[in-house]
């Protein structure tokens, strides 16, 4: 069985995310519902909120408090990793993600490869 990561990416305002806190709970029971159902396949492995603020390390600079945005104010808001027999699989469920409702939101689907620790 293949190991997958799932990236939900979502537009973003200047300083938080777009989705405002009633709309948040208006849909936790749809995430409860969908990531339920992974989950009672056996095939959850883990899943959680990203906080909006962040860190950006690179070879020369380090940017706090501010998280990486594509250029149409997207960004990764959420992960899920999961297991699966096929990438098909993983993207059936992918189709009904709760957070395809927002507009310039994308789940991401990227296999993941074993890493050998010796």
């Amino acid at each position: 069985m293949t190991s997958y990561l799932l990236l939900f990416r979502n537009a973003s305002a200047a300083n938080g995310y777009l989705a405002t806190s009633q709309d948040m709970a208006e849909d936790m029971p749809k995430w409860e519902a969908w990531i339920g159902n992974i989950a009672m396949k056996g095939k959850l492995v883990s899943t959680a909120p990203i906080q909006y603020s962040g860190s950006i390390v690179s070879a020369n600079d380090t940017k706090n408090d501010q998280p990486y945005k594509e250029a149409n104010s997207v960004l990764i808001s959420g992960f899920l990793i999961c297991q699966s027999e096929s990438l098909e699989e993983v993207q059936q469920w992918s189709k009904s993600c709760p957070i395809l409702k927002y507009p310039n939101s994308s789940v991401e689907i990227r296999a993941m490869v074993p890493f050998p620790i010796s």
